[in-house]
Order: structure tokens, then C-alpha cells, then sequence
């Protein structure tokens, strides 16, 4: 089970960490549980560098924090961690969870994101 990501650019409203919206926190738990993730696992959201613009997205199963780590308690359970280097670009962030008919994932609004590439995979940071 792959864990899509729907990239967009919209400004949000929250500020200093990264909100995870209730439907993100139920999907992330559900992802968990499908995969036979150790008890205590949580999600790693970071960015890596590489795309038409710069840096993209990437969610992966952890099963502990690291000792740097931003560590965020999502309403479902689960927790998500972040690295410093990644918390820099993502600070403000709102993580959704999307289910219709043109599109299914993870929703990103990041208000640091500046120009996104047109397939949408990366984003050039503000």
C-alpha cells in the first residue's frame, strides 16, 4: 500500500509546527495498521532534494523518533516525526487527507512553498 501525496501550495493559517487535520491522523493509523508497523511506529514526513523544482515530499514508517526529531501526536494515535532540516521548510504546514473520485493521499499546505512544477512532485521553497 503506497502512501500518495497530493501537493498544494495554498497558504495556510497555522504557524510554528505542522497541524495534522483529523482525516490525515485517521489515514495515517489506518497506513500503520495495514502495514504491520511495529507498536509505537509513527509516520517520518521530510523533504529530500531532487524534481523540476528543487524539493519534494517524502513520507516513510518509523518506528522510533529520532533524538533531533520534531515529534507531533496526532487525535488518531499515531505520532509523526519530523527532522530539523525538514521542519524549516514545513513549519505552517497543514497535512490533510484527500478521498474522491480525481484524487486520493496526502494533502500538503505549505506556506512556504513558492513555485511548484507543473506534475506537481516538487516545489521550489519561498
Amino acid at each position: 500500500m503506497a502512501l500518495d501525496i497530493i501537493q498544494e501550495t495554498k497558504p495556510s493559517s497555522a504557524t510554528g509546527t505542522i497541524e495534522i487535520t483529523d482525516k490525515a491522523s485517521a489515514a495515517i493509523s489506518k497506513y500503520l495498521k495495514a502495514n504491520d508497523a511495529p507498536e509505537g511506529a509513527g509516520l517520518r514526513i521530510g523533504l529530500r532534494g531532487g524534481g523540476c523544482s528543487g524539493l519534494s515530499y517524502h513520507l516513510d514508517v518509523e518506528a522510533h523518533p529520532r533524538p533531533t526529531d520534531h515529534v507531533i501526536q496526532t487525535s488518531a494515535g499515531p505520532n509523526v516525526y519530523v527532522d530539523p532540516k525538514s521542519l524549516i521548510y514545513l513549519q505552517g504546514s497543514v497535512l490533510d487527507y484527500v478521498s474522491g473520485l480525481m484524487e486520493s493521499g496526502f494533502k500538503f499546505l505549505n506556506p512556504k512553498a513558492g513555485k511548484a512544477c507543473g506534475c506537481g512532485e516538487s516545489f521550489s521553497p519561498l
